[in-house]
Order: structure tokens, then C-alpha cells, then sequence
């Protein structure tokens, strides 16, 4: 503008803050699609199997359907900007595992386990919706880095006095009820290192020696979570529980490579694991034998002794094709004691065929995804480190049951998140959920309100 000779340049008005949608609505109708997907496969099983619709359908539907609905209104109420995919996802998978683990059940009318199952699931929800309202900030969890750790190696230590079950001592059974503590651990040790690497991850990745291609840190500060990691590891080498042994391992290199940049910790992750299933293979008879029957899965068959677990496993799988026999029309039960459980897959490949498997494994991937999403967004290091750490056990957890039943890699006793049998395990994964969900809130709403460009 000008005025008497003089140029006024007026400036310009500032930019509308940027308000983020919440996408509540869209969560809830993902839950609402997740809910009738699982009362439609109740159905199904009943159709297949008796030629009606099973007499609890209505009752299944509607408690799976109130407690999705009460942690929606959780999220709803105190992380209004978390990720919409993470609870549908997490109510379908536990939807279908209810599912697969009742048509098992049918199978083995003196062993129900679905009921049970449907108490932990409960149990898992009221924990997930504890954590929402709670836990209002997931850096307060920073604080209490060393108490997660001595938690989490009283839980790995205390199956040593319990008796093995199948070879393993993984679990604490009393008066015929039992917990894995190994599954609890696993969520405490992702805060620790991601607490301590967040706290010393420039002097982890620029301080100390170099060795090779490999920036080696001090030992005083690398020292502290190797030792945990060594004692993790050694006494789940004690427990003969490889599967939760491997895990571990990956976390905390996974972590590492995170928290450093560095990727030669990824080379030297991989040598140290070769090299310790190589030993243990060798060293402990338990292992050796399920390396053998990795190595030879038919020679039961051809010795006369009938097909072994890990045969059952593939012959379900081929047999379910491309599109599987249906619900409740296949023949996995033939596995045997660990049907509902290590191999619940199994199940799922013959009666949902390859169709079907591929969507369970898409919907661990979006999740995976999802997390990791969250934790690239967040600021703070201890949030993305923990991000990373939690969908990490996720992903290594389906990569190391879902190749020990195919046949890609030895087979390990570990619960696949959410289908299989065990209360440890969907409790620990509904609050690996609830951690997630936090996560993102924190992630999103640190970007609500802003000025745009």
C-alpha cells in the first residue's frame, strides 16, 4: 500500500493452525467388521460340523463385542489421536484364534480350552484398557528402566524350579493353573533397552574403538545390556526354550542397529546367532532332535512309525490349497497335543488355504507396520526405540513360529500373537497393543495444532 510517497508492505496472515483427525469413527467401524468376521467363523465352524449354528454364537458375538467396544471408548477417551488400525487388528486376530481354538475343540471334547482361552482374552482387554487410561505418557515407563530389568530376570529365572513340560521349563504350574513368566519378561527387557540405549546411543555409536568396519563402544557402556542379554539368553539355554531365546536375541540387536545407525551390528547379530544354534544344536539333545526332524521331516514316516508333528504340519498345509477345505472340515487335529498351540497355523492353512494365511500374516505385517510407523514419528528416542522394540517381538515372533511349522526353520515352542492357545501370551500381546496405541497418540498428537506452511 502506498501512502503520501511511502511504500507499506502489510504482511501476510499468518496460517491456519493444522487440526489433525482423531479417526475414531473409522476405528469403530473396523472393530464393528472385525467383531461379525469372528462371529461369522463361530458360525461356520457349527454349520460345518453339526449343521446349525452353534448355541453360544450370540453369546460369543456380543461379549467379544462389548469388551471391543470398551476398549474403544478407552482409546476413544485418553488417545483420541492413536493409529485406528492397531485395536481392530488386535480384537480380529484374537477373534479368529477363538475361532480356530473352539473348532479344535470339538476334536477333543474331554480338553475344551476356547472357554479358558475366552477368560484370558478378557483378562487381556481389562489390561489393555488399564494401560490406555493410565499410563498417560510412555516416557514415565524411562524411568523405571532397572526395575523392568530385575523383574523381567526374576520371571526367567523362577520356571528353573518348576518342573519341564515337554522337554521345556518354561512354564509355572500350581493346582493345575499355569502361567509362562517368559512371555511377561519379553515386554520389560523391550523398555530396558530401550531406556539404556536411548540414554547412551551417541556414545554407543561414535565412542570406543574401531574394529574393522565396526565402531565398537566402551566396554563400561556396552557392558551393562550385554550382561543382561548374556544372562537372558544363558538361562533360557538352562529352560531349553530356544524360540524366546531367539527372540530375545533379536530385540536386542534390532535395538542396537536402531539406536546406533551402525548396520555392522546386523552382520555381527547374524554370526553370533549361526554360531550359538550351531553350539546349542550340537550341545543340547532337546535341540538336536528337533534340528533333526527339521532336516528329515518324513523319516518317522519311512522308519514305519507314522508321521511326526512337523510331517502332520506340512501335510495340513498342502492339503489346504489355495482356497482350504473350510472351517471345521479339516483333519490338523491329527497333529496332536500341541495342535491348538505351537501348530494352531497348521489349522489355519488347511481349513483357510493359502487365501487365508496370507491375510493373517498381512495382518501381523500392518500391525509390524503400524508400530514401526508410530515410532518414526515420535521425537523422543526412548518412544521410537520402544516402538521398534515392541512390533519387533511381534514380527520375530511370527517369523519364528510360521517357518518352524512350514518347515523354513527348526521348530521352537513358542504361542503365535493371539490364535494360539495360552494365557500368558494374549495378555502380553494386548498390552504390547495398549503400548502401541500410547505410542501413536503421543506420536500424532505432538503434530495437533501446529501452524501449517
Amino acid at each position: 500500500m502506498t501512502n503520501a510517497g511511502t511504500t507499506v508492505v502489510e504482511a501476510d496472515a499468518p496460517a491456519p493452525a493444522v487440526r489433525l483427525p482423531r479417526r475414531r469413527g473409522i476405528e469403530l467401524a473396523l472393530i464393528v467388521l472385525a467383531v461379525l468376521l469372528s462371529v461369522y467363523g463361530y458360525c461356520d465352524v457349527g454349520l460345518a460340523k453339526n449343521g446349525t449354528v452353534p448355541p453360544g454364537a450370540a453369546g460369543y458375538g456380543a461379549g467379544l463385542g462389548v469388551l471391543a467396544l470398551l476398549a474403544h471408548i478407552a482409546v476413544r477417551l485418553r488417545a483420541p489421536y492413536a493409529d485406528p488400525l492397531l485395536l481392530p487388528i488386535g480384537v480380529l486376530l484374537n477373534g479368529v484364534g477363538l475361532v480356530l481354538i473352539y473348532r479344535l475343540d470339538l476334536e477333543t471334547p474331554g480338553d475344551r480350552a476356547a472357554p479358558t482361552q475366552l477368560v484370558w482374552s478378557t483378562l487381556g482387554i481389562a489390561l489393555f484398557i488399564v494401560v490406555v487410561l493410565l499410563l498417560r505418557d510412555h516416557r514415565v515407563l524411562q524411568r523405571y528402566a532397572y526395575v523392568s530389568v530385575a523383574a523381567a530376570m526374576a520371571l526367567l529365572i523362577l520356571p528353573i524350579f518348576f518342573p519341564s513340560v515337554n522337554g521345556a521349563r518354561i512354564w509355572i504350574r500350581v493346582a493345575g493353573f499355569s502361567i509362562q513368566p517368559g512371555e511377561f519378561a519379553k515386554v520389560l527387557l523391550a523398555v530396558f533397552f530401550a531406556a539404556y540405549l536411548a540414554a547412551n546411543r551417541n556414545a554407543l555409536a561414535y565412542a570406543g574403538r574401531r574394529v574393522w568396519r565396526l565402531q565398537l563402544p566402551t566396554g563400561r557402556v556396552l557392558g551393562p545390556i550385554v550382561a543382561v542379554w548374556l544372562l537372558s539368553v544363558g538361562v533360557l539355554v538352562l529352560e531349553r526354550d530356544l524360540g524366546t531365546s531367539l527372540l530375545f536375541f533379536g530385540l536386542f540387536v534390532v535395538l542396537l542397529y536402531v539406536a546406533t545407525g551402525r548396520t555392522g551390528w546386523i552382520a555381527v547379530g547374524l554370526l553370533l546367532a549361526s554360531l550359538g544354534a550351531v553350539a546349542v544344536g550340537w550341545l543340547e539333545p532337546h535341540v538336536h532332535n528337533r534340528v533333526e526332524d527339521w532336516l528329515h521331516p518324513f523319516a518317522s514316516i519311512e522308519a514305519g512309525q507314522g508321521p511326526n508333528q512337523l510331517a502332520q504340519s506340512l501335510f495340513s498345509f498342502a492339503a489346504g490349497g489355495m482356497l482350504g477345505t473350510g472351517l471345521g472340515l479339516g483333519h490338523s487335529i491329527l497333529i496332536g497335543f500341541a495342535a491348538k498351540s505351537d501348530f494352531i497355523l497348521a489349522t489355519a492353512g488347511e481349513e483357510l488355504g493359502l487365501a487365508g494365511i496370507s491375510a493373517i500374516i498381512l495382518l501381523y505385517a500392518l500391525l509390524v507396520e503400524r508400530g514401526y510407523r508410530a515410532g518414526l514419528a515420535l521425537r523422543d528416542p526412548f518412544g521410537r526405540l520402544l516402538a521398534v522394540g515392541l512390533s519387533s517381538i511381534v514380527a520375530l515372533q511370527v517369523f519364528v513360529i510360521a517357518g518352524g511349522v512350514t518347515g523354513l526353520i527348526p521348530l521352537t515352542g513358542m504361542a503365535m500373537p493371539f490364535l494360539a492357545q495360552g494365557g500368558s501370551s494374549v495378555v502380553t500381546n494386548w498390552a504390547i497393543v495398549a503400548l502401541l496405541i500410547r505410542v501413536s497418540d503421543s506420536a500424532r498428537s505432538q503434530y495437533d495444532g501446529e501452524v501449517g506452511p
